[in-house]
């Protein structure tokens, strides 16, 4: 079966190991190729995907400004404003970006995606995505400078209020602002430029913008149902709606505390929020958004391990009664369309 992951982390990680080897990979790590983690290429291929969004993601809080410390990871208390070093996180961003271009294949050889081969010859599409708007630091320039680095989505917000808007957040002042003055003229370039607009990590509030604002469909790339785990980075029945009257998608994430309650998860709660997601937003406006290697493994749900398991969680959708016709649209075709539309990218890339 054909696919496509709207949101992983692997290419981040990458460059941490890439760091802490000092430059030298570990000889069981050929990058983006193959590795440890849970996505690479090779296995993307033997698994069937056509496209696999990696995202530059930065911590604001790992580049404090004049050197400042912050405890734990980072994040503010309620009514406090932090300073950090935009310029540095825009320059890690940069360097990811390099990175991810060293690794293809062909860099340039289809405008807005990379082409990653592998080992059998079978080539996956990588689509680069920044997670962390804030590197903007007020200037619509760089959003020039990264979609001529193939950037072809911003996810608005991470954890922290920035130029754009603010963050998710159990603050229910905090979660009803919406975007500042900038973060509107953001969407609006955005548009433009043919470039995916993300709301997930976006504050209610932010996210009644973007629906607002926008005149194209905008993506959760990797955000589940509230009404199933009552955490704030998922989406309510209202924003599901909301989202699907929009054309937008949805992204099932596989992190467990987005998953259950309790933080232990499964692949059967994966088809849970799945088929709620389908009930409340549509067939047309669900897909993937795994956000492998954006946690730790044993928060992943039981049963599934990195991407060469995703054939176990098409079988759980099955289980829970989601058609054959409706998991297609799922895995691929709901992606495509919104990638098609907004970003002018037709399949098959390559």
């Amino acid at each position: 079966m054909k696919w496509i992951d709207m949101h992983c982390d692997t290419l981040s990680e990458l460059k941490k190991v890439e760091k802490r080897c000092s430059g030298e990979m570990q000889e069981s790590n050929q990058g983006m190729h193959k590795n440890g983690l849970c996505v690479d290429i090779e296995r993307l291929s033997r698994g069937g995907a056509e496209a696999q969004f990696f995202a530059c993601y930065v911590n604001a809080a790992e580049y404090p400004e004049n050197g400042a410390v912050y405890p734990g990871n980072g994040a503010a208390y309620p009514g406090e404003r932090r300073a950090y070093n935009w310029n540095s996180a825009y320059r890690a961003v940069q360097e990811m970006l390099e990175y991810a271009h060293q690794q293809a294949s062909s860099p340039r050889s289809f405008p807005g995606c990379l082409v990653y081969e592998a080992e059998n010859g079978r080539n996956t599409a990588g689509i680069l995505t920044v997670e962390e708007g804030g590197v903007l630091d007020g200037d619509l320039e760089r959003l020039d400078d990264l979609y001529e680095r193939d950037v072809r989505l911003i996810t608005l917000t991470w954890n922290y209020e920035n130029c754009i808007g603010y963050p998710n957040s159990r603050n229910r002042s905090v979660m009803e602002k919406g975007l500042t003055h900038f973060g509107k003229e953001v969407v609006e370039r955005m548009n433009d430029m043919g470039m995916l607009i993300d709301v997930s990590h976006l504050s209610d509030g932010g996210f009644r913008d973007c629906i607002r604002y926008s005149r194209l469909p905008v993506v959760a790339s990797h955000s589940n149902a509230r009404s199933l785990c009552s955490h704030p980075r998922n989406l309510s029945d209202e924003m599901l709606r909301a989202l699907g009257e929009k054309g937008g998608v949805a992204g099932v994430n596989f992190y467990s505390a987005f998953l259950s309650e309790g933080g232990a998860a499964d692949l059967d709660d994966i088809a849970a929020h799945t088929a709620w997601m389908i009930r409340k937003a549509g067939e047309d406006s669900v897909a993937l958004g795994t956000d492998f290697d954006g946690f730790e493994p044993d928060s992943l749900p039981a049963g599934i391990q990195g991407v060469q398991d995703m054939d176990r969680v098409w079988d759980a959708m099955r289980r829970r009664g989601i058609t054959p016709r409706q998991i297609d649209k799922i895995a691929f075709e709901n992606a495509a369309r919104v990638i098609s539309e907004v970003c002018h990218l037709s399949f098959p890339f390559i």
